[in-house]
C-alpha cells in the first residue's frame, strides 16, 4: 500500500507540473503534425498495389507516427530527471520516507499519461486533415501498445540519465541507438519495401511488430496474429528494461 500512495504522489505532483505548463503538452505535437501535413501527401500517388500500403498511404503512415511520437515522446525523458538532479530534487528526495521505485514508476505514468493524450489528438487532428476512418475498438487496443512503448522507454531513460548523469552523454547514445531501431521499425515506410537481408535485421526488433500491429489495428484489423506478437514482444521488453531500471534508480537515490 505505501508503495501505491507514493507512486499516486509522485504522480500526481509530476502530473501537476506538466499541467501548469500546458505548452509542452502541444509542442510535442509540432514534429508529428508536420509529417502527417508536410510529408503525407507525398504518398498519395504511390501506386494502389505497392506493397504495405494495401489498405491506404495515409493508414499506413499515420500508425506509423504515432509509434514514432511514443518512441520520442518518452526516450527522453531522462533530460528532465538530470534536471532535478543538477538543482538538488533527487538529493532532498533522499531524506523522505517515499519508496525509491515509486520515484521513477510516479515519473513514468506521468509520461505514459502525457503521451496517451497526445497520441489521441493526433489521431483525432489525422481524421479530418486526411480523411481516415477511425475504428474506436482498434484505436484502443493501439493505445495500449504505446503505453508498453511509453512506459518502457521511459523507465530506460531515466535509468541510463541516472546513470550518466550528462546531458551531453545522454543526447549522443540516445541518438546513436534510436536512429538504427527507428530505421528498422518501418515506421516511415513499410519495411515490405526494403531487401530481404534488411527485412530479416527488422524481425529482431520489438517496434517493427509494434508499428505493424498498430497499422493493423487503425483500420481495425484486431485478429491479426502481429497484434498479440508486438504486445508480448514490448510487453517483455518492458518488463526487462523497468526492472534493470528501478535497480539503478534505487541505488543512485538510496
Amino acid at each position: 500500500m505505501k508503495f501505491l500512495r507514493d507512486t499516486w504522489l509522485i504522480y500526481s505532483r509530476q502530473m501537476g507540473l506538466a499541467i501548469r505548463q500546458p505548452a509542452w503538452l502541444f509542442i510535442m505535437l509540432i514534429q508529428p503534425l508536420y509529417y502527417l501535413v508536410l510529408f503525407g501527401p507525398l504518398l498519395d500517388n504511390f501506386p494502389k498495389d505497392m506493397p504495405g500500403f494495401e489498405n491506404g498511404p495515409m493508414e499506413t503512415f499515420v500508425p506509423g507516427l504515432v509509434v514514432m511520437m511514443a518512441m520520442f515522446g518518452t526516450l527522453f525523458a531522462g533530460f528532465g530527471l538530470i534536471a532535478e538532479m543538477r538543482e538538488g530534487v533527487i538529493e532532498r528526495m533522499r531524506v523522505t520516507p517515499v519508496n525509491r521505485l515509486s520515484l521513477l514508476i510516479g515519473r513514468s505514468l506521468r509520461d505514459v499519461s502525457t503521451l496517451v493524450f497526445q497520441a489521441i489528438v493526433l489521431v483525432l487532428l489525422s481524421s479530418p486533415i486526411a480523411g481516415l476512418t477511425i475504428y474506436w475498438g482498434g484505436l484502443a487496443m493501439m493505445m495500449i501498445i504505446v503505453v508498453l512503448i511509453g512506459f518502457g522507454l521511459s523507465a530506460a531513460s531515466y535509468g541510463v540519465a541516472m546513470a550518466l548523469k550528462s546531458e551531453d552523454a545522454l543526447a549522443p547514445l540516445l541518438n546513436t541507438i534510436t536512429q538504427p531501431v527507428l530505421l528498422l521499425s518501418g515506421i516511415m515506410l513499410p519495411l515490405a519495401l526494403a531487401p530481404d537481408w534488411l527485412q530479416t535485421l527488422a524481425k529482431f526488433n520489438p517496434f517493427a511488430y509494434a508499428v505493424s500491429a498498430a497499422r493493423a489495428l487503425f483500420i481495425g484489423d484486431m485478429s491479426n496474429p502481429v497484434v498479440w506478437q508486438a504486445v508480448a514482444f514490448v510487453g517483455v521488453l518492458g518488463i526487462v528494461i523497468v526492472a534493470w531500471s528501478s535497480r539503478k534508480f534505487a541505488k543512485s537515490a538510496a
